[in-house]
């Protein structure tokens, strides 16, 4: 009996990332630093890794996502395409935190940080585990444990993580994927009144 195909993505952060697994095996995985356009470079590159294992959208037994913290953007971009998959391929979605692609197979227990702007950082802690929260980046040096920070994690190797995590989870998919937000958009909204329309 063949595994069943996992492909997962990611397009938190500055790259769009993504890996297809197979069981244990991880058959494809690819990763381009980016700042804009994965909205327009996702699609074409989960193609590609689906033909690299020489599999098609109907084999897929799953999907896994990174649904943030990071990028507002990046976020979105993502979680809409694991929904919108999902459905029109009738499969699950399972939403990954970084934190936990961080965490996956590390030791416990630890702290996984991920950096955040105006020298913050995104932290949680694993072992027991807590929720996670935002904080200024000095706080990371009076922390009871060792920390990973997500950075340190290659995007390919992101999405390898996330795929292994959907993996566990799929038997138990219950609820949509949906963005981990920790702080407020930096975008505001208008100030002045709209402009009158008229008849």
């Amino acid at each position: 009996m063949t595994a069943p195909l996992i492909l997962a993505f990611d397009t938190s952060a500055a790259h769009c990332a993504a890996a297809l697994l197979s069981g244990d095996v991880l058959l494809a995985a690819r990763s381009e630093e980016m700042g804009r356009g994965q909205a327009e470079r996702l699609m074409p590159m989960l193609e590609e890794v689906l033909a690299e294992a020489g599999a098609g959208w109907r084999d897929l037994a799953a999907l896994g996502v990174g649904i943030g913290p990071g990028n507002f953007t990046g976020v979105r971009i993502a979680v809409a395409a694991a929904r919108g998959l999902a459905l029109g391929l009738a499969v699950p979605a399972i939403g990954v935190t970084g934190f936990e692609a961080r965490a996956f197979a590390g030791p416990r227990p630890l702290w996984v940080a991920i950096e955040a702007p105006r020298a913050q950082a995104y932290l949680q802690r694993f072992g027991p585990d807590t929720a996670p929260e935002l904080l200024p980046a000095t706080a990371v040096e009076a922390l009871d444990a060792p920390v990973l920070w997500l950075s340190d994690l290659s995007g390919a190797e992101m999405a390898g993580n996330i795929a292994r995590i959907a993996s566990e989870r799929r038997g138990n998919a219950l609820s949509r994927p949906a963005p981990l937000y920790l702080r407020p958009a930096d975008a505001a909204p208008m100030r002045e009144a709209p402009p009158v329309i008229l008849p």
